[in-house]
């Protein structure tokens, strides 16, 4: 086994998912920044990646920090440190929407069109990104993760209890299966 296989292996973390009481949890603001976080942000990274995912927040690998990283096509992988989105559009998009966190389940999510969106790097370092189309999507839903809000809790009441009921399925399928 390679030295970078075996390193990706033990950075592997494991996804909370619908019911782990950390993801309804306000995430605390990050204020050491260390080796102990960027190995986080590394672990976090392969994670999403082995898990198909193109975003992925502190809280949903068990840590109750605000934190979230992403992938996105045309934008790159980044790290999102203490993030606050200060500016959204008044236009409106509407697109499918999934999450590590609920595996398999997927819903329309109306949010703004495009963010602004402050964070600091994994040095500390403030840094501003405007973002629209896909990269905004992931921003926001990420975010909401770091304030205890899932992509479910956007839906109105009868879609959110479909989606609970489909949930509740499928965990009773992988119990018995």
């Amino acid at each position: 086994m390679t030295v970078g296989l075996w390193y990706s292996l033990l950075a592997m973390l494991d996804i909370y998912t619908l019911g782990d009481e950390i993801l309804r949890e306000r995430c605390k603001p990050v204020k050491t920044f260390d080796s102990s976080l960027s190995t986080l942000i590394d672990a976090m990274y392969t994670t999403m990646v082995e898990a198909n995912g193109v975003g992925l927040a502190a809280p949903q690998v068990g840590a109750d920090i605000r934190l979230f990283v992403v992938d996105v096509p045309d934008f790159g992988k980044r790290a999102f440190i203490n993030p606050q989105i200060i500016e959204t559009s008044m236009e409106l998009s509407c697109m499918e929407e999934g999450c590590l966190s609920i595996p398999g389940l997927f819903h329309d999510v109306e949010r703004p069109a495009s963010v602004v969106v402050q964070a600091q790097d994994p040095n500390g370092k403030v840094f501003t990104v405007k973002a629209d189309g896909l990269l905004a999507r992931v921003i926001q839903h990420e975010n909401d993760h770091l304030n205890g809000v899932l992509f479910i809790d956007r839906l109105d009441t009868v879609e959110q209890e479909k989606m609970q009921k489909a949930w509740q399925k499928r965990a009773k399928r992988r119990q018995s299966g």
